[in-house]
């Protein structure tokens, strides 16, 4: 009799790239992370496939359209937070083509949308979504952010009013 695996949540995300340039969300009214810029993406359901949660989110959250053969997975983050007490695998794709005008969709937890230099990343980026554009700039496919890691990325974290303060 086997032991039970461990299991944690799934999540996609997609870096849209026009040259040099991505696209980046500033969160807010969430309770998670408000006020860092991320890119646009959310938990995979049962059953979906990445690609397919990639599009969803894409269309949910931006208001665009990709398609299947026009993404290409860039990177998977397994993060540990700080003193264990969250887990998961992010799945990153990358998109230099889709249908529509980015917008923000869901203005109760997105209030900014801009595109960034890879090289001039925002000061109040979320650290693992820094973290990662420069992996996939770099061409490193994984990244393990935990213990150590952990804390530095909480070290590093910029400064940010308290009322959109959250841990990290």
């Amino acid at each position: 009799m086997g032991r039970e695996r461990y299991k944690f949540p799934v999540f996609a995300s997609v870096i849209l790239r026009k040259g040099d340039k991505v696209l980046l969300m500033r969160r807010c009214k969430t309770g998670f992370d408000d006020g860092l810029y991320h890119c646009a993406g959310g938990g995979v359901d049962g059953c979906e496939p990445i690609t397919q949660a990639i599009i969803r989110e894409a269309d949910e959250e931006l208001g665009i359209r990709l398609k299947r053969d026009r993404l290409k997975i860039v990177h998977v983050l397994h993060f540990i937070g700080p003193c264990n007490e969250y887990e998961y695998i992010n799945v990153f794709a990358q998109a230099d083509a889709w249908e529509g005008e980015p917008k923000i969709v869901e203005p109760h937890k997105c209030d900014h949308l801009d595109w960034f230099a890879v090289d001039a990343l925002p000061e109040t980026i979320m650290p693992s979504v820094k973290h990662v554009i420069e992996c996939v700039n770099k061409g490193v496919f994984t990244a393990n952010l935990a213990g150590a890691k952990c804390n530095l990325a909480r070290e590093l974290r910029p400064a940010i009013p308290s009322s959109t303060a959250s841990s990290f």
